[in-house]
């Protein structure tokens, strides 16, 4: 479940990185992608609405309308989008991309600011799965629970390949698995879910331009860090800060709800690579537009929370660091000291 989480996440990094595909972009004659310089965000081709009138995105949407999937004569303003509106393109557009953009726009109305409206999403999207997420982790402590089992298992039929085996060993493991309660597709079934879900996020946060004409806390939603910063606000770096601290705590906490010791070897590995995850959603995010940032924040801020009151709720209070090094350090110290306290008596 771990891996699964980690690689829906480097995933996500991918595709946050690259956008919405290069095709998707609006370009000059000599190729190169546009950027609107206020935010430093690149356009796209096929936006749902149109940003409001007498601004500059509006002129530069303007300037290229004939590369625009819809003319902006077509296209409703993006407070009176309806998921009706426009011709859709495919079924999954229809079905996600355009419900999802709907949703963010009109809540956007209610609360008055489209950046809340993001937040109050990425919560609401959470609270769905949380249901899911807890029986996911409660199946990742079981399966570790299960892991001494499956090793005995897996030297029994270490050196045997015929058909009779491999039979007898899927049941005996389907038997160990029903013991433990674990559901092995469990996992799976989430990442599942959250794709489909996320890549409308990502998609309908592209596609409705009045997003990057709004601010909250006084980023301009549309704006990247390393465009803000360039403009000598250095707030920004906050941001980048919520970003990495969010995502760290996510992965160490799903870490630590290890209940089985595990060899240094795989700690190791699981200790590096969630470094170079943290390492590489960090350059990432100085690339991002700050409502892809929140959306992040919230999301992983969640997850980590989470996975820490459902650990405390298990009677298993999660840690960022070994306790076995804790415990020999401490250890050690206390051998120093009784160490010098005899030898100054004798």
């Amino acid at each position: 479940m771990k891996k699964t989480n980690k690689i829906l996440a480097l995933v996500s990094i991918i595709l946050l990185t690259a956008g919405c595909g290069s095709s998707n972009y609006l370009k000059k004659e000599n190729n190169e992608i546009v950027k609107y310089e206020e935010t430093g965000q690149t356009l796209q081709k096929n936006i749902m609405c149109k940003p409001n009138e007498d601004t500059e995105l509006y002129k530069i949407y303007e300037e290229y309308n004939d590369q625009l999937e819809f003319k902006l004569e077509e296209l409703p303003k993006c407070s009176e989008f309806k998921i009706t509106s426009n011709d859709s393109k495919s079924l999954w557009q229809f079905l996600f991309v355009k419900p999802v953009a709907y949703l963010i726009i009109k809540l956007g109305t209610v609360v008055n600011n489209l950046g809340i409206s993001l937040i109050l999403i990425g919560l609401l999207i959470r609270l769905v799965l949380m249901p899911l997420q807890i029986k996911s982790q409660k199946t990742s402590q079981n399966m570790q629970k299960a892991a001494p089992e499956i090793q005995k298992l897996e030297q029994k039929y270490k050196n045997r390949t015929d058909n009779e085996a491999l039979m007898m060993k899927s049941q005996e493991t389907m038997m160990i698995y029903k013991k433990y309660k674990v559901s092995p597709l469990l996992g799976c079934i989430l990442a599942f879910i959250q794709l489909p879900i996320f890549f409308a996020f990502l998609q309908a946060i592209y596609r409705i331009p009045t997003i990057y004409q709004e601010s909250l806390f006084g980023w301009n939603l549309g704006m990247t860090p390393s465009t803000g910063i360039a403009k000598g606000n250095y707030t920004y770096l906050i941001l980048v800060v919520l970003i990495a601290l969010s995502t760290y705590f996510s992965f160490r906490y799903s870490m630590s709800q290890s209940t089985v010791a595990q060899p240094n070897d795989t700690k190791k590995q699981m200790s590096t690579m969630t470094n170079v995850m943290t390492v590489m959603i960090i350059i990432t995010s100085f690339s991002l537009p700050t409502a892809i940032g929140l959306y992040w924040i919230v999301t992983y801020a969640f997850i980590s929370i989470q996975t820490y009151v459902f650990g405390l709720l298990n009677g298993k209070t999660p840690k960022l660091k070994d306790d076995k090094k804790g415990k020999k350090r401490v250890t050690q110290k206390l051998k120093e000291k009784e160490g010098m306290k005899y030898g100054k008596n004798s």
